[in-house]
């Protein structure tokens, strides 16, 4: 067991050549294949919901852990279709994007299609035994198996055809949000909340940053393989206002959740992101640089990438203080019930 490429693979999707790969075991195989490092994003996202669920007195262990399990394993089935998807249709040939920060597996030959398609099929269908188990656990609720459709649907088509048409970037808002957090919710709980749904927003949109950022800076290359993503439809400068808008509009979303005492004025902790984004809006002001910028980071999370990992860092500020902030909210409702009246 290689704990050191775990740990590795966890926080970035480490390069390896043919032989490193040959040597490793199929923990390691999986996480750098899937991507996992970041499925991060969809453990917040799961971990939210069952903070919501706490709140009101609805948590239970296992059907959150089936939770958290089921939706990093469908995010990181979506990641196997992903790879396999763009080899399939050939846009990862001639040192694409995918290849440049971190190995595509089939097109790079370190995993046979057969292989790859296996390590997909048995990720998905655990995926799918933590729905089922969940489908039980609230009695065979339809409303859950509508929920379970529907991420079944985006782990299918975000690929191909919802990238290809821009709508991608409206598929991660809708995944990460209102599908992961407020159906995560329903599914802990059995009721379904529209505060909880607009309580997402401030993080999805930060997620939604991330997958907008890593596509203005392969606008062009995705406009010669004819990838119409949204920022290839709209235009990169009009796409990094929108994601200098969706920095913003997460403060914005949760002073009015505390104003009408949904959360605590304790949620005004996500104040101290600021100087993250502080330090990160002028560069969206810009194009992207021809050339890495000699301050900013090599390797895995950088160059050629460059909005994306600025987005990540925004995103991760805030959704720490997010966190952080919520479980204190939490904490002061279950330890003293009238401290937000």
């Amino acid at each position: 067991m290689n704990f050191a490429m775990w740990r590795k693979a966890l926080n970035i999707i480490p390069e390896v050549s043919k032989e490193e790969w040959d040597s490793l075991d199929i923990i390691s195989r999986w996480l750098i294949a899937s991507r996992a490092a970041v499925l991060i994003m969809t453990f917040i996202s799961a971990a939210l919901a069952g903070l919501f669920a706490l709140r009101n007195g609805s948590f239970q262990f296992l059907p959150w852990l089936a939770l958290v399990l089921g939706l990093n394993l469908a995010h990181a089935t979506n990641n196997f279709f992903n790879d396999f998807t763009d080899y399939a249709l050939g846009v990862d040939k001639d040192n694409y994007f995918r290849n440049l920060y971190g190995p595509q597996p089939v097109e790079r030959g370190l995993m046979t299609k057969k292989e790859h398609l296996l390590y997909a099929a048995i990720t998905g269908l655990l995926a799918l035994a933590a729905g089922l188990y969940l489908i039980s656990y609230r009695g065979n609720d339809s409303f859950v198996w509508i929920l379970l459709g529907l991420g079944a649907f985006f782990v299918l088509f975000y690929t191909w055809p919802l990238k290809y048409i821009a709508l991608g970037e409206i598929a991660v808002l809708i995944v990460w949000g209102p599908l992961m957090i407020g159906g995560g919710y329903y599914v802990l709980s059995g009721n379904w909340d529209w505060n909880v749904i607009i309580a997402s927003l401030p993080y999805v949109l930060g997620v939604t940053t991330v997958i907008f950022g890593k596509h203005i800076d392969k606008i062009a290359i995705d406009k010669e393989k004819k990838i119409y993503t949204l920022p290839v439809v709209i235009g990169e400068k009009v796409a990094r206002y929108i994601v200098l808008a969706m920095m913003i509009l997460p403060y914005f979303f949760t002073a009015y959740l505390i104003a009408i005492k949904f959360f605590t004025p304790v949620m005004l902790l996500v104040l101290f992101a600021i100087p993250t984004f502080r330090g990160i809006y002028p560069a969206l002001l810009k194009p992207k640089p021809a050339e890495r910028p000699t301050d900013f980071p090599d390797g895995q999370g950088g160059w050629p990438l460059y909005f994306a990992p600025l987005a990540f860092g925004n995103n991760r500020a805030f959704g720490l203080y997010f966190m952080i902030a919520l479980l204190i909210d939490v904490g002061l409702r279950l330890i003293f019930p009238a401290f937000w009246i």
